[in-house]
Formats: structure tokens, C-alpha cells, sequence
């Protein structure tokens, strides 16, 4: 999933125009980044002159965002519900939230913060429910913004209204293994 988010960007030097390649990768390639324990000096991934010089033609550059893909509140919608949030092997907290919400945005740094507090331990999503709002009707919310917990796609708790990050933290305690 992640792995959408890396990109490798090298240029090529055709008589004096510089041409730019980007290259996505799938979710099922596996990206082999060199290492820098054979010997390999952190100056050689260093690109000045927008990725060439003039003693090569060719290098590459890798552009990953993978680690702050893992660190943020990703985006869940009623097609992406089932796979995201029932099926994770991670416990889930889920913001239920509109853009017109005032108390919504208030909670959304906090929101933020925990995710990256929490990477690795919990997945964070923010539904919008203007925009999916079958999954609000189906899980009652009645007011916004509702941060729910999920275990083993279980519905575990509820924390409704704009909280202090203690309040969340204590939550999340519960369902992280430590």
C-alpha cells in the first residue's frame, strides 16, 4: 500500500536537453534500495544539476513517501470500508468528521499526532460523512466529530465530541499490545 507512494525519477542526458523519466512501482514490487553498510556513501544518492552529471548520463533518484503514508490519517469511503478498516490486522480508530464541523477540525491535529504517536500499532482513518454517509447510519453516528475503535473488524468503543489527546490515548492504550 505504501509502496504506491515511492516514485524513482532519473534523467538522462540527450545532447544538451535533459530528459526526465518517473517510474511508479505497484504494490507488488519490492523496491531494493541500496546499502549504505557495503560501502555505498550517502554522496552518491546526491543529484545536483537535476539528477545528472557530467560524468554519467544516468542516475537515479528514489522519492519515497512510504513512511509518511504510515504516519498519517488516511482517507476511508464506503467502497474502501470493508478492506481498510473490518479487515485490518491492526486495531483501528476511525474519525467520523465533515468539512463544515467546527469541533471536527479542532480534533484533527490531535487526530494527527496520534497517528503518527501510533505508527506501526494502530491504523488511523478519518470517514467523512457527507461524503459516505451509509457507514455513518450503519455505526448510529448521530454526532460529529465520533472517533470509533476497531479490534479484529469489531466495533469497540466510541469517544464522541472534540476530547482532550489524553482521553484518545487512553483509549488506544487499551486495544495497542504493548
Amino acid at each position: 500500500m505504501a509502496l504506491g507512494n515511492c516514485l524513482q525519477v532519473s534523467t538522462t542526458r540527450v545532447g544538451g536537453a535533459v530528459q526526465c523519466h518517473i517510474r511508479t512501482f505497484s504494490s507488488r514490487e519490492k523496491l531494493n534500495l541500496p546499502s549504505f553498510n557495503k560501502g555505498l556513501k550517502k554522496s552518491a544518492l546526491s543529484f545536483p544539476s537535476l539528477g545528472y552529471s557530467k560524468t554519467t548520463s544516468r542516475k537515479s533518484l528514489f522519492v519515497c513517501q512510504a513512511r509518511e503514508a504510515l504516519n498519517t490519517v488516511q482517507v476511508v469511503t464506503e467502497s474502501s470500508w470493508n478492506n481498510l478498516v473490518i479487515a485490518s490486522e491492526n486495531p483501528v480508530l476511525v474519525e467520523f468528521w465533515a468539512p463544515w464541523c467546527g469541533p471536527c477540525r479542532m480534533i484533527a491535529p490531535v487526530i494527527d499526532e496520534l497517528a503518527k504517536e501510533y505508527s506501526g500499532k494502530i491504523d488511523c482513518f478519518k470517514l467523512n460523512t457527507d461524503d459516505s454517509p451509509n457507514i455513518a447510519t450503519q455505526y448510529g453516528i448521530r454526532s460529529i466529530p465520533t472517533v470509533l475503535f476497531f479490534k479484529n473488524g469489531e466495533k469497540k468503543e466510541s469517544v464522541i465530541g472534540a476530547v482532550p489527546k489524553s482521553t484518545l490515548s487512553a483509549t488506544i492504550d487499551k486495544y495497542v499490545e504493548q
